[in-house]
């Protein structure tokens, strides 16, 4: 299972290779929430998300005899795409299984990293069992999304830094609010604050209609989305929390927080004109909730992430046209 050393061991395998986001802030977001708001962009790092981090420090954590056979992964876009740039840094194939609604952007970039990508029907088909299988008969490593140690552990690094940023603001107790779909963000980054930064508490942040793991820390068993489609947060889109990812969550998070697809545009579009950076919808979900939940957080200063800026150039131009 994921803990501290397993996080701090991927930030050593990762330095130099992952960047370090910094913290952004703007007067004029923090007077519409009411308090200070610190951003961390992961919409900046490799591949325009966090999810580098988890596959960088999957792929460089494996036996070099199984790497070199290559990798699987199944994913929206986020994690496809880095996924298939740890594994070009690495000399080693990759397959992704991709939705065939992903948004075409995703699609063409992991393509473009020298993956072989195969789509599915989220809808219709369990992309589990596609990974599995093709796994089996290519002798791939399936690295799964979320719930997987090492990808816990990359993620985590991404707390690491937030609970260092923080210690030199003097911000000792703060919600940190994490884009949330099976928790691997959510879960690493509350494991990095446990250990550096007790006083700061991870809370997930998901689209309405498709809030698992808001339902489930409230029920205290892991819950199951109705649908799989049809909000434009694809990114954060997930079945259910993960196995592994709840537990850890249902420790140390504090409430989910759900947003409306408009909000996410509306934050998307703030972002944009007040701290000059690019955000997918489910990668403005915590943006949003700091901004438009403000009732729902306690404390002086809130801290977000803004979890990818993979979007296609049409719902870019939505937010903008809607909201800027």
């Amino acid at each position: 299972m994921t803990d501290i050393t397993m996080i701090r061991s991927a930030a050593a395998r990762l330095k130099g290779h992952a960047r370090r986001t910094p913290l952004l802030s703007s007067p004029f977001l923090d007077e519409i929430a009411g308090r200070r708001v610190f951003v961390k962009p992961e919409c900046l790092q490799h591949t325009g998300s966090f999810k580098y981090r988890g596959a960088r420090s999957a792929v460089s954590a494996l036996d070099p005899t199984a790497r070199a056979q290559g990798v699987i992964a199944f994913s929206s876009g986020n994690h496809a795409q880095g996924v298939a740039l740890a594994a070009r840094e690495h000399g080693v194939p990759a397959v992704i299984i991709m939705p065939g609604d992903s948004p075409r952007m995703k699609i063409d970039n992991t393509r473009a990293l020298g993956a072989e990508v195969v789509l599915y029907d989220r809808a219709a088909e369990d992309r589990d069992a596609i990974g599995e299988r093709l796994a089996d008969e290519r002798g791939l490593t399936l690295i799964r999304p979320y719930d997987e140690p090492q990808v816990i552990a990359g993620q985590g690094t991404t707390g690491l830094e937030i609970a260092e940023d923080a210690a030199a603001l003097g911000v000792t107790q703060a919600d940190v609010l994490v884009c949330c779909g099976g928790g691997g963000l959510t879960s690493g980054i509350a494991l990095a604050l446990e250990a550096d930064a007790p006083g700061l508490r991870a809370r997930p942040c998901e689209p309405q209609g498709f809030d698992d793991v808001t339902r489930s820390l409230a029920s205290g068993r892991i819950e199951r989305n109705a649908r799989m489609s049809g909000s434009l947060c694809d990114a954060i889109v997930t079945p259910q929390p993960g196995e592994i990812t709840f537990p850890i969550m249902a420790r140390l998070c504090g409430p989910g927080l759900v947003v409306t697809d408009d909000q996410c545009l509306q934050a998307m579009a703030l972002a944009w004109s007040r701290l000059k950076v690019v955000a997918e919808p489910g990668g403005a979900a915590a943006l949003a909730a700091a901004l438009f939940h403000a009732d729902q957080i306690e404390g002086d200063a809130v801290f977000a992430t803004i979890s990818g800026g993979n979007v296609d150039a049409e719902v870019f131009q939505t937010a903008l046209t809607r909201f800027a």
